[in-house]
């Protein structure tokens, strides 16, 4: 009997189209982590909103999102990837609605925490979509689009909420969501192929999701506090040891459980952790400095929502920059020695700030410190993901993505508490603070990167490899 070669698979006819509404919807959910920067002064007057409520309209979108996503991708394997996607962005759609509406900061966190949910059900089943639908070199091309969204689209997202909230004004940051929700959701759901029969070979890890979310909350909440309560008083010790215990139960569980949320054996591995740390930090110190800048330019000194927004197009290119340069750069002089550069180059450029806090001062900076930020997201997804045999790399993804997340909460919320006195004040000292703190923070890390990351990242092992291991 011959043996027949299975048929390939056709390629969808629209499968291009499809990656770009995806690539609308991805976009969409990169941007909402900062668009509503620029906005909080606004909220902050219309609202009557707290320094705290503040720093939870950045936090709690990035907790839900980081938190939720490798359990939104677990559901895209059980139910289907085609079904989640368009939950998720019916989800976020109606989110953005009631967030847009909001007329106290219960309801505006509410909103936020509800996006959140919807963005963890919709970024890794559109992700899954789009490696299903592309093979070979199409495939590489389609996921170097996907992660070209991620690279710029966080500092776009300042120059957009600018640029919006100077215009109809700050609700229409969410409003804009729902008629490009709306579209994407009808256009996709007549363009996907039609889903077989969900997957039945696992469950929920619902407990993980909690223990981990819940925990990641806590510690989120002991640094938004500590701008009141202090650093070192006991609540915050409490909240700091409740979250360590969760983060403790969460990998006894994840070893025991029958389908776990994620194989923590990953984080064991060097590189992995190296490029988990790195991601975490360079989000933070991004977010931190666009709360920073966002503050002092509207509250300070006075400047209207466009003028800020544009005066944060520099940090955008230089973002971009930095990532474009680091990815051709990499492989000829290696990850730690671009690593150790990027973190230096973020602590130079934000030492001129922490140093003479002037609006000069505070754009050159930021820019410079945002080159430096944008390498380190490339050599950290190639640091984590260099090592990781086929199989692995789906959830390794959703790793790096989840300590994406988890790094913007915990910026927004640390330099919140540092710089809280010329949040609600007139003082500038808060903002040099602030400053001050993330330069020690790149500076300390680049000592740590130098130690921890690998010369250069690793081919990831072949099948045969995984195989004979």
């Amino acid at each position: 009997m011959m043996y027949e070669a299975p048929q390939q698979r056709a390629p969808h006819p629209l499968r291009w189209r499809i990656l770009g509404f995806l690539g609308v919807a991805q976009l969409m959910l990169i941007l909402d982590v900062t668009v509503v920067a620029i906005a909080l002064p606004h909220i902050e007057t219309d609202l009557g909103a707290s320094r705290e409520a503040l720093t939870w309209t950045v936090s709690a979108y990035a907790l839900a999102f980081g938190g939720l996503m490798l359990l939104g991708g677990r559901v895209a394997d059980l139910v289907g990837a085609k079904r989640v996607v368009l939950a998720g962005l019916l989800v976020f759609t109606a989110a953005s609605l009631v967030t847009g509406l909001a007329e106290s900061s219960g309801t505006l966190i509410g909103g936020r925490i509800a996006q959140g949910v919807g963005a963890a059900l919709l970024s890794p089943a559109a992700l899954s979509l789009v490696v299903t639908l592309f093979d070979g070199d199409e495939r590489n091309k389609a996921l170097g689009v996907w992660s070209a969204l991620g690279g710029g689209g966080a500092a776009l997202g300042v120059l957009l909420g600018g640029i919006l909230t100077a215009g109809p004004g700050w609700p229409w940051v969410f409003f804009v969501n729902v008629p490009i929700g709306l579209a994407i959701a009808v256009a996709l759901a007549g363009m996907l192929p039609r889903q077989g029969a969900a997957g039945t070979g696992g469950r929920l890890d619902l407990l993980g999701a909690v223990l981990v979310t819940a925990s990641s909350g806590a510690l989120i909440y002991a640094f938004i506090t500590a701008g009141e309560r202090g650093w070192l008083t006991g609540t915050t010790g409490l909240l700091v040891l409740l979250a360590a215990v969760g983060y403790l139960a969460f990998v006894v569980w994840q070893r025991r459980a029958r389908s776990p949320l994620m194989d923590v054996r990953l984080l064991a591995r060097r590189p992995v952790a190296t490029g988990t740390f790195l991601i975490l930090l360079a989000t933070a110190l991004m977010i931190a400095v666009f709360f920073l800048g966002t503050f002092y330019f509207q509250h300070a000194r006075g400047y209207g929502a466009m003028r800020t927004g544009l005066l944060f197009l520099p940090v955008a290119l230089a973002t971009m920059a930095g990532a474009h340069l680091t990815g051709r750069a990499i492989g000829r002089l290696g990850a730690r020695s671009l690593a150790v550069i990027g973190l230096v180059v973020a602590a130079a450029g934000m030492a001129l700030p922490a140093l003479a806090i002037h609006p000069a001062t505070v754009v050159v900076g930021v820019s410079v410190a945002a080159a430096g930020t944008g390498a380190l997201f490339v050599v950290a997804s190639a640091t984590a993901l260099g090592q990781v045999a086929p199989h692995e790399a789906g959830i390794a993804s959703g790793i790096v993505s989840t300590f994406h997340e988890f790094g913007a909460a915990s910026g927004a919320a640390v330099v919140s508490s540092v710089a809280a006195a010329s949040l609600v004040g007139d003082t500038l000292s808060g903002f040099t603070k602030g400053f001050t703190v993330a330069v020690i923070a790149a500076a300390v890390a680049a000592l740590v990167a130098a130690v921890l990351t690998p010369p250069r990242p690793a081919q990831p092992a072949t099948a045969r490899d995984d195989v004979s291991t």
